[in-house]
């Protein structure tokens, strides 16, 4: 069918819509609903079904009493009786409707049933002859027309893009798509509840940035009227709870949204949900054992055991999780010495990497991307970071080279990060001017945050700090391999009409 056809068939369609609306309302209905009190959930209607009992005087088995709303997903005709499924975010049971059960308003209702308006029913929960489940209507209202036609029943949508420009639709016409949102929630839940646990407090940083920093990323511009100044939407979490830190609130996190004005692919979207996390007194190994018991809760709360499946593969997630340092990684899958610049730059050239002009330790860390991410199948806490590349970590103590830092990687994928703070303001100032020399003025860090260097002067207490990607976990605990699958409303380029 053409588009041109499309077009003429939805014009059609919605035509015979808005003439049944009209007919709702001719009947004394209001075709959009009034609030409707004391139905059930279909999902606790389905478990009475137990109360289902063939009492000795009846001719039928008789059930209890019930009240539903839901949408109708599935409509056939047969005489004088009508045969619905509704569907609500519990799930979905048969709904039987009589002429001579509803009467004679009901049934001229019933005539004006489109898929995909919502209804409330009344009536008796029972079993038909073939055994399943059915609600015997007695009484309807009309909760909501629906004026579009939705997605063929047997096909739903399929097209990735409409899938997540009519998210509205996909969440009841694509199988698992509801359940996986709602998961994702369960898991948000237990990472604040086990944080909560932990004496943490949840704050509220400003979204709107004078200057972009806690991260190496290019920022969204905007621009604020009344004070005529330049802003950007945040990058990162980090600078203004360690100013929190300085303040005394010794145990601080966000989980919130950031947004990088960069790619998008499988794993990136420019608007992201973050969780940072910060401990007074901690360090990277504090925050290793907090991230575990994040993880692990949230496998709980998912109903997840520690083996899992995603994308066809099993992420074995028993604790402990291992933990290997970045140099011994590099010697294992390279067979390359790590310390050894030389052979680093050697063998990156033979990967077709870009040597020229760059830092030895950003060529070996593009060698550990390229060989060694791939292979960390199963959590793996990678640490002790070079110390070049970690302009907010403290370094090791004896080892200048080397920033106490992590990663941590599941199949391949980055889901986590945490330091040890740098909290010595001047050497803190010191990196990040290497770090800005250079930079162009439209990129992340371009500028210093004066402020942040002031704020460590007051002085910052020892402290680890996390990162954890909200949706990275989200796809790892719901088999989703993308994150576009586990965001409600992930970017997209304008609908071309």
């Amino acid at each position: 069918m053409t588009k041109e056809e499309q077009t003429g068939t939805g014009v059609v369609l919605e035509a015979a819509r808005r003439e049944k609306l009209r007919k709702i309302e001719e009947l004394g209905f209001d075709p959009w609903g009034q609030r409707f009190d004391n139905h059930a959930s279909i999902r606790t209607i389905r478990a009475k079904e137990n109360e289902i009992v063939q009492e000795e005087s009846a001719q039928h088995p008789k059930g209890p009493k019930v009240r539903a709303a839901g949408r109708i997903i599935l409509q056939r005709k047969k005489g004088k009786l009508i045969f619905l499924d509704i569907w609500d975010w519990s799930g979905r049971i048969q709904v039987l409707i009589g002429a001579g059960q509803v009467g004679e308003k009901n049934w001229e209702l019933a005539q004006c049933f489109d898929l995909g308006d919502i209804i409330g029913v009344d009536g008796e929960l029972m079993k038909t002859r073939t055994g399943e489940l059915s609600i015997a209507a007695e009484q309807l209202t009309f909760l909501s027309k629906s004026l579009e036609t939705p997605p063929d029943k047997f096909h739903g949508l399929t097209d990735p893009d409409l899938r997540s420009r009519m998210r509205y639709m996909d969440l009841v016409h694509t199988d698992g798509v509801l359940e996986r949102m709602l998961r994702r929630t369960k898991i948000v839940h237990s990472v604040r509840s086990t944080l909560a646990g932990e004496g943490f407090v949840e704050v509220e940083g400003p979204t709107l940035h004078t200057i972009a920093g806690g991260a190496a990323a290019r920022p969204f511009a905007t621009h604020h009227n009344a004070l005529d100044i330049p802003l950007v939407l945040r990058i990162a979490l980090e600078l203004h709870l360690k100013r929190l830190l300085v303040g005394g609130m010794e145990k601080v996190y966000e989980l919130g949204r950031v947004y990088r004005n960069e790619g998008i692919d499988q794993r990136h979207n420019p608007e992201f949900t973050m969780l940072e996390v910060y401990q007074s007194y901690g360090d990277y190994r504090s925050m290793m054992d907090l991230t575990e018991k994040i993880i692990l809760d949230a496998l709980k709360a998912a109903g997840l055991d520690f083996k899992i499946s995603w994308n066809g593969k099993e992420i074995d997630f028993t604790p402990p999780f291992a933990r290997k340092s970045y140099d011994a990684l590099i010697q294992e899958h390279t067979g390359v010495a790590p310390n050894d610049s030389a052979a680093v730059m050697a063998y990156a050239a033979s990967l077709n990497l870009e040597t020229a002009g760059k830092h030895p330790d950003v060529v070996k860390n593009e060698v550990f991307e390229e060989k060694v991410e791939k292979n960390l199948v199963h959590p793996t806490f990678v640490t002790d970071y070079p110390a070049s590349i970690c302009p907010l970590t403290k370094r090791k103590r004896g080892e200048p080279d080397v920033a106490e830092r992590f990663e941590l990687f599941v199949q391949g994928m980055e889901l986590a990060n945490a330091y040890t703070e740098l909290n010595d303001p001047d050497l803190q100032e010191e990196l990040f001017s290497k770090q800005l020399a250079g930079q162009k003025a439209e990129d992340s860090m371009a500028r210093m945050d004066r402020d942040f260097i002031r704020a460590l002067r007051h002085g910052m207490p020892p402290a680890g700090g996390l990162g954890i990607g909200i949706d990275r976990l989200c796809m790892l605990l719901t088999d989703t391999a993308s994150i576009r699958e586990v965001i409600l409303f992930p970017l997209q380029r304008p609908e071309s009409h």
